[in-house]
């Protein structure tokens, strides 16, 4: 997840092809501990020193008396995205995305079948597309991310994600959110905390769902973005997608958005990975109670264990600081009795964007 994420997400997509037929192990479910005295409690997660340590510190910042009592407007908390609240294994979702819009585009430009990038990808050649580098990845933002007003991509991205699987899970992507961290989400919201998404990935990719996975809305939403050009089409003013990156929100990116766009340090943070890291610390070092966690990906049945050796979501520097500044580590093997949301579960679809000439 440095730079652009480019040499992490080509290697993601060829993880992706080794692991398209591996079949997930059916998930075992334990009794649920009692809701919490909010009404809305976490039912996913079993009774760990973990759970414990969430509900003992929204209780003591939310009690009023308490001399870590928070007011509500100041109970911020930021969460990512991949690997947090939904899967990143083997690849990115928005690295499938990209690649598949390739083969969907394919057709009208033939000229892609002697371009050695898109001539690679088509043929799932994945080492030829990691020799283009960064180059080549900002090729495939401009043939797939640009060159089209922000609601024709809004549709797009909708469009896709309706049909869109998970070729291990035969599940819809936005069947793939985690139902623990879901209800950490409700659980945080029924004590007055105000819930923001802070990713990597692209931000307008990801407010396509937030509402309808997370019924998190998209002003809400923190991520990269690209450069935008403001324009009249047809007499109708329109923003129209470039093909460059305006920001990464990634690494040290995280802290600085968070700062730009909300303007509070958030009280509580959730993240799984080394580009989460400073996101962690910005969050921790404030002032009062603090709470920072690491999901860290235990459970290779259920889902993927990976940590310090991996290509996608690497946890390595962040998991030693967080042992070593006694940051909450959430052991998926251990505190989760429930991995993935139930599918009769899954809200309404999101309205569909308006549609521009």
């Amino acid at each position: 997840m440095r730079t652009i994420r480019s040499s992490l997400l080509v290697l993601g997509f060829a993880i992706l092809a080794s692991c398209a037929d591996h079949k997930p192990a059916v998930e075992s479910v334990t009794v649920p501990a009692a809701t919490s005295s909010s009404g809305i409690g976490l039912p996913s997660w079993n009774d760990t020193p973990t759970k414990h340590a969430i509900v003992d510190y929204v209780a003591r910042v939310t009690r009023l008396g308490s001399s870590e009592y928070v007011s509500p407007e100041a109970r911020i908390a930021v969460f990512d995205n991949d690997g947090t609240l939904w899967l990143e294994q083997p690849a990115y979702t928005q690295l499938v995305f990209i690649f598949q819009r390739v083969h969907v585009l394919a057709p009208v430009h033939p000229e892609w079948n002697t371009e050695e990038l898109f001539r690679s990808i088509l043929k799932g050649d994945m080492n030829g597309v990691a020799a283009t580098g960064e180059e080549g990845l900002t090729k495939l933002l401009a043939a797939t991310h640009a060159g089209m007003s922000t609601d024709a991509f809004a549709q797009i991205v909708h469009n896709w994600f309706e049909t869109a699987k998970d070729r291990r899970f035969d599940r819809l992507y936005t069947e793939l959110a985690y139902q623990p961290m879901i209800e950490v989400l409700r659980y945080l919201e029924a004590n007055g905390f105000t819930n923001y998404i802070v990713t990597g990935g692209g931000v307008e990719f990801v407010r396509a769902i937030s509402q309808s996975v997370y019924a998190i809305p998209p002003e809400h939403v923190i991520g990269s973005t690209v450069k935008y050009k403001y324009s009249i089409m047809d007499g109708v003013p329109t923003l129209l997608r470039l093909a460059q990156i305006a920001n990464i929100n990634d690494g040290p990116g995280k802290p600085q958005t968070i700062e730009a766009v909300i303007g509070r340090r958030p009280l509580m943070a959730f993240g799984n990975s080394d580009g989460d890291q400073q996101m962690l610390e910005w969050t921790a070092a404030g002032s009062g109670a603090r709470f920072a966690a690491l999901v860290h990906h235990t459970d290779g049945e259920r889902e993927y264990a990976y940590d310090k050796a991996s290509k996608v979501g690497k946890l390595d520097k962040a998991l030693d600081e967080a042992n070593s500044k006694r940051w909450t580590v959430i052991d998926m093997q251990k505190d989760w009795n429930t991995m993935f949301v139930p599918v009769s579960a899954q809200p309404t679809q999101p309205t569909q964007p308006a549609q521009t000439k």
